[in-house]
């Protein structure tokens, strides 16, 4: 089982920055991806990032070279944090973020869990 933690969400000008953290516990080893979502009023759920255990990283073409996604390692290996890194934010960022985490269970199967989600609100 793998347990997720959000935090960072806010309030911020055009053109600001924010970073989310997300934590996730549990049996960390299992994990082979996490990414953010985002969820707008009357909009469907999209992804934004994505980093693989082995460091590859995607993103949604909106948020290209504005959002950075990474991952690190407690020293303890007991825990593993993912972050978005978002700098010149625009209006159109405004939404829930959730983070995700694709991990494997018992043998060749996967399971998916998300976190609970931050509000992220662009606004002057």
């Amino acid at each position: 089982q793998v347990q997720l933690v959000e935090s960072g969400g806010g309030l911020v000008q055009p053109g600001g920055s924010l970073r989310l953290s997300c934590a996730a516990s549990g049996n960390i080893f299992s994990i082979y991806t996490m990414g953010w979502y985002r969820q707008a009023p009357g909009k469907q759920r999209e992804l934004v990032a994505v980093i693989t255990s082995g460091g590859i990283s995607n993103y949604a073409d909106s948020v290209k070279g504005r959002f950075t996604i990474s991952r690190d390692f407690s020293r303890d290996n007991a825990k593993t944090t993912s972050y978005l890194q978002m700098n010149s934010l625009k209006p159109e960022d405004t939404a829930v973020y959730y983070c995700n985490a694709g991990y494997y269970t018992t043998g060749s199967s996967t399971a998916n869990v998300w976190g609970q989600g931050t509000q992220v609100t662009v606004s002057s």
